[in-house]
């Protein structure tokens, strides 16, 4: 077999007549057939495999020119920063606080995001010789965002702006308890909002309603680093810069605007992919002490790429916000010092530690819930469940977990004293969380939430609790009906373990970074033997994956242990099975190999078309 083969029946039919998977999906060819010319005009010209011309006719919208997609630059994808509402405004603030020595406080959300555009901010104004303190709420006291309490000290301690970063948006209360001083306030963020904005001296948000840059799948690192643009340009044209005092290389710290990129789950597309393909460059250099030790702290002994963004790096930054100290990742990443980054490395590798034990448990409690809810409504739109036990910081990943698990809206809740809950939400593509969670606030059925249109946070009383539940089920259903009925698991080709080799995965990188929005190419190993399959670690299942000519590939389905999809492959009795997934590179011990990510698993008995 060909290292990308399809099958004629497959253009217009289910991949190899999967109908019935594991996972409860229908097999379809990622590759439309009106656009199998272009994959083959794609590989011509371009001089590309055939294998990644099918890639990149299946994810190029028709105006994208592939040269740039190939090498997605900065220079090519960035739009004039000034195409943002209050931008210019923003910008010229800013250039005179630094000009005139003000008191600046950049007040950041406890996430990754939040962290690397603090950490952006503080590295920039470093660079021109400006001081900045960082204020990092804390998420088990405080909340998200801007609060009245800490505005109004942070003004009394002498700020004279106040930049918001990842956050502000929707803090009416907070910045009107500030309105009246002689601080201002600019709010850099990427929440959706609606019509009323907060008081504030300028608002820069590609997603509020007036804004028409078109960049509303950015990050608010993505957001921020438009915005040093700007000063940028603001300063020269202020003659800032000289023979002597040179501006700053802004390319340099794209390395902490990937990381966000990537930890945010924004669509890579665009800019957003051009952030992460010349961010991932400059991470490879090992510049920043932070990332350095952090790296380092993880065990990552190879040159970072978009998961280990995800799922090595971002989870122990993201677990100070979580269990510990709020502050301690937007420190990492703005410090310079080598033994002060070493020190809070491992101080977050410990807390993601605690974090795994603790959200183990949790978890546990909560799938036991929402099981229950849908066996006895399997059209459920959405599972909510909830704890007095649970630890607010983890409510997010629970409800993530949760999502994905039942494939449906999830929320999450932690019960504390007083008869109030935090929750954190998570959606499925095509259901907006974050519109119905400001419906919700509207209707006085919240005591405060936001988000975007895959997650989202809030705050709830437990009396207000039943009638949350029965708006937010009633506001969902309809789309998470539509979403369910177009459940394809899309499939870009079939391989051998034999084809599956480091070449091959060397040319997909071309198409690369992967993510959402330009999700990995996922490939079937049709009619392949199950061998030594077991459960490891938290619920994974590990095997290997044998061929009719004997070559074999390693691969692993996680947290997959007591779903249907574990079940045949730890059940298997030698029947062959119709595996769907991605490669990735493993290197371990000096060695690397190719193994597979498990997304699904079909019967072909049971799918024979």
């Amino acid at each position: 077999m060909s290292a990308v083969e399809t099958q004629d029946q497959q253009v217009t039919g289910p991949f190899l007549g999967v109908t019935r998977s594991a996972g409860g999906h229908v097999w379809k060819d990622r590759l439309e057939p009106s656009r199998i010319h272009m994959a083959m005009n794609i590989s011509q010209q371009h001089q590309v495999p055939e294998v990644l011309g099918r890639i990149l006719a299946s994810r190029l919208s028709p105006d994208e020119d592939v040269a740039v997609f190939l090498d997605p630059s900065i220079k090519n994808l960035m739009p004039d920063p000034h195409s943002l509402q209050d931008m210019e405004k923003a910008a010229g603030r800013i250039a005179a606080a630094m000009e005139n020595g003000e008191a600046l406080v950049i007040y950041g959300d406890y996430d990754v995001d939040g962290g690397t555009s603090s950490a952006l901010w503080k590295r920039f104004l470093s660079a021109h010789n400006t001081g900045c303190r960082i204020y990092i709420p804390d998420r088990m006291s405080e909340g998200y965002g801007p609060n009245a309490a800490a505005m109004q000290q942070l003004v009394a301690d002498g700020a004279q702006l106040i930049i918001t970063v990842d956050c502000g948006s929707t803090s009416h209360e907070a910045l009107q308890a500030v309105a009246d001083t002689d601080c201002d306030v600019i709010i850099i963020d990427h929440h959706q909002l609606g019509e009323d904005f907060p008081p504030c001296y300028a608002l820069v948000n590609p997603n509020r309603p007036d804004d028409l840059s078109g960049q509303g799948d950015l990050c608010a690192a993505g957001v921020v680093f438009l915005t040093l643009a700007a000063v940028v340009r603001e300063m020269r044209s202020r003659g800032f810069y000289n023979e002597r005092r040179k501006a700053p290389d802004l390319l340099q710290l794209l390395d902490l605007v990937a990381l966000a990129t990537i930890c945010d789950v924004v669509p890579l597309t665009g800019l957003n992919r051009a952030y992460v393909h010349k961010g991932l460059q400059v991470m490879r250099h090992r510049r920043n002490a932070g990332l350095r030790a952090l790296a380092d702290v993880a065990g990552l002994q190879e040159a970072p790429n978009a998961y280990h963004l995800g799922f090595i790096l971002g989870p122990r930054i993201n677990a100070g916000g979580r269990i510990g100290n709020a502050a301690l990742g937007a420190q990492l990443l703005s410090c310079d010092d080598d033994l002060e980054a070493r020190n809070i490395a491992e101080q977050l590798d410990r807390y993601n530690s605690e974090r795994k034990a603790m959200e183990g448990v949790m978890l546990e409690e909560a799938v036991a819930a929402a099981d229950q809810m849908i066996e006895k409504d399997p059209e459920l739109p959405l599972v909510i469940t909830g704890s007095p036990d649970w630890h607010k910081g983890l409510v997010g990943l629970l409800a993530s977990r949760l999502c994905e698990r039942f494939k449906r809206p999830a929320l999450a809740i932690a019960w504390e004293g007083g008869g109030e809950g935090t929750g954190s939400a998570r959606s499925v593509q095509g259901v907006d969380i974050g519109a119905a969670i400001r419906a919700a606030v509207e209707k006085g059925l919240l005591v405060k939430g936001g988000g975007h249109a895959m997650a989202g946070g809030l705050t709830v009383l437990e009396s207000q609790y039943e009638a949350l539940g029965a708006f937010l089920r009633e506001r969902l259903a309809e789309a998470r009906e539509q979403a369910s009925c177009g459940s394809d698991l899309l499939i870009d080709g079939a391989l051998t373990p034999r084809a599956a080799s480091e070449e091959l995965l060397k040319q997909l990188e071309m198409a690369g970074p992967w993510g959402s929005g330009n999700p990995p190419p996922r490939f079937v190993f049709p009619a392949h033997h199950v061998n030594f399959a077991k459960i490891v670690g938290n619920g994974h299942v590990r095997c290997t994956l044998q061929a009719g000519d004997g070559s074999r590939i390693d691969a692993v389905a996680f947290r997959s242990a007591d779903t249907e999809i574990g079940a045949l492959l730890l059940n298997n009795n030698g029947t062959p099975l119709h595996i769907a997934g991605s490669l990735k590179l493993n290197s371990w011990g000096g060695r690397t190999k190719v193994e597979m990510i498990i997304d699904d698993v079909a019967d072909p008995r049971l799918n024979r078309g």
